[in-house]
């Protein structure tokens, strides 16, 4: 009987401390990506604020707040952390909930245009999009790559349904989009430096409307008509 008790006891305990050491290690994981989310999104802020050429651990240790020896035991120095610098593309949404429609197409470019400006920002995007610098372009390519499979995803299931012409290329289509958000953003960012009229709609607040409105004659079969 007491051999039995000893044994139930030592189980319950052992499942006990499995359990604390996951939630030890689960909590360490969030705080590492915590981090290593901080660190990212300084150097980022250096390259578009002041140039590749300004970024150090010294100032990214500044702007991020993170320790200069915890962001040393990541990276050896600047160039390596530049190297294996990962955007944070968690954010980006997906879209297979959307029906292929015209207030799916909208859906769709509104919830991009919020996943950029937010997760990345648009000035972000708009800079590595414009440079020559190899690392820019791959960080580019690490942003984008996903956004706009999701995109042409999105669209090639509205071919299957009926919903979309098949004879646009809609990976050019892709970039179109994200080139006239960046637009709009600029100019939003140009009227918000005058005056508003109250209550008047920016610019940027209607560009997924807007454009859905523009793509949707141009993109739709004549069945969807």
């Amino acid at each position: 009987m007491g051999g039995t008790t000893q044994e139930g006891t030592r189980k319950t305990v052992q499942k006990t401390t499995q359990e604390d050491v996951g939630t030890v290690r689960g909590r360490r994981e969030r705080l590492r990506e915590q981090t290593d989310r901080k660190i990212m999104k300084a150097t980022l802020g250096i390259v578009i604020s002041d140039g590749i050429g300004a970024v150090t651990i010294e100032e990214v240790a500044r702007r991020s707040g993170v320790a200069k020896t915890t962001i040393y035991r990541r990276y050896r120095n600047a160039d390596d952390l530049l190297q294996r610098i990962q955007p944070e593309v968690a954010g980006l949404p997906n879209f297979n909930d959307l029906k292929p429609s015209r207030s799916g197409l909208a859906t769709m470019l509104r919830r991009i245009q919020d996943c950029f400006d937010s997760e990345l920002g648009l000035k972000a995007v708009g800079v590595v999009l414009s440079s020559d610098n190899a690392t820019l372009k791959a960080i580019a390519a690490q942003v984008l790559a996903p956004a706009e499979e999701r995109f042409v995803g999105f669209m090639e299931r509205g071919i299957a349904d009926g919903v979309f012409q098949n004879r646009l290329d809609y990976t050019f289509l892709f970039s179109t989009v994200l080139g006239s958000m960046l637009a709009c953003k600029a100019l939003a960012r140009q009227e918000a430096g005058g005056e508003r009229q109250s209550g008047k709609e920016r610019k940027s607040d209607s560009w997924a409307e807007n454009m859905a409105t523009l793509l949707w004659p141009n993109v739709c079969a004549e069945s969807a008509r």
